[in-house]
């Protein structure tokens, strides 16, 4: 995995192989960090990574100068990896042992952005329980974003607060925003 831009940009990390992650690709990661460019100042963001795996989205927050980010995953060997690079690469980012839908429904905390990359054969009704607890709890800030990662097979675009979604491949990231209507494609 390699960080795409900021202070580490081109800096390529090596995770553990025993980690059990499947890291957004570069490419698919890429045009994320492009589409999060035109709506935000990093530099201005509290980002929330869910199913933080080995961290490779809070790493480019961060070298892109985001202030804080909080990493979930509930894989002691995850958060330790994420923790290491984090301390070695001197970012704000503090990773926590927890199931991520569990911490959604018990934080308090706001984000302005929310990323989650759960497994891409989550339940529907998991990714349901993902948003619902986001919207329902408050947990974004005034213009926050909720982003989801997830495979082409899985179509989120039924759900509420559902504003976009693009697609690289495999891949698709689905944007749901306060207030947002669905925009067909």
């Amino acid at each position: 995995m390699r960080i795409i831009s900021g202070k580490n940009k081109g800096k390529q990390l090596v995770a553990p192989t025993k980690l059990p992650v499947r890291p957004t690709t570069d490419f698919a990661k890429e045009a994320l960090f492009n589409i999060l460019n035109n709506h935000y100042y990093f530099e201005d963001l509290n980002v929330l990574e869910l199913f933080a795996g080995t961290g490779n989205i809070s790493y480019e927050f961060a070298s892109r100068g985001c202030s804080a980010v909080l990493a979930i995953d509930n894989h002691s060997g995850c958060v330790q990896f994420i923790q290491k690079t984090a301390r070695e690469l001197e970012y704000p980012i503090t990773a926590i042992k927890a199931d991520a839908i569990e911490y959604l429904k018990r934080t308090c905390q706001q984000f302005d952005l929310i990323f989650a990359d759960p497994p891409y054969d989550l339940p529907q009704e998991k990714f349901e329980a993902i948003v619902q607890s986001v919207f329902d709890r408050q947990l974004l800030a005034d213009g926050g974003m909720l982003v989801i990662e997830h495979s082409s097979h899985t179509d989120l675009s039924e759900l509420p607060y559902f504003y976009q979604e693009k697609r690289y491949g495999g891949t698709v990231f689905s944007f749901f925003e306060e207030g947002e209507e669905t925009v067909e494609e």
